[in-house]
């Protein structure tokens, strides 16, 4: 459940390097009544996450500098809850797992339908 208020917008936070991927995304979602912010690496994730708060975060597993998982890992370490969906190229089962023991909410392997994603 998203928790933003009553009257707003929901926010995401959609952390991917690779622009074909937020160039699609963003106004997808923002035309699904979502607030997007985007991020292009994991250091500019991790502080976007503890400045805004979002409701949904989205995050590459692959990008320069902090990977996916460790902005999920430092996120929870500081004791942040917000949803989490990981975005990987890499679809074995044990990246899977792994990524949900470590407090992922979810995982979508690229390339990805967004007509079918449950966002």
């Amino acid at each position: 459940m998203l928790r933003c208020g009553m009257g707003e917008r929901p926010t995401i936070l959609l952390a991917d390097d690779e622009e074909a991927i937020t160039a699609e995304l963003q106004p997808f979602l923002e035309r699904a009544g979502f607030a997007v912010l985007v991020a292009r690496d994991g250091e500019a994730a991790l502080a976007a996450s503890l400045a805004s708060d979002p409701d949904l975060i989205v995050l590459d597993v692959l990008m320069p500098g902090l990977d996916g998982r460790e902005v999920l890992r430092r996120l929870r370490a500081g004791g942040r809850f917000n949803p989490v969906v990981l975005l990987t190229q890499v679809g074995a089962a044990g990246e899977r797992a792994m990524a949900l023991e470590e407090g992922a909410d979810d995982y979508l392997n690229k390339p990805f339908d967004r007509r079918t994603a449950a966002w």
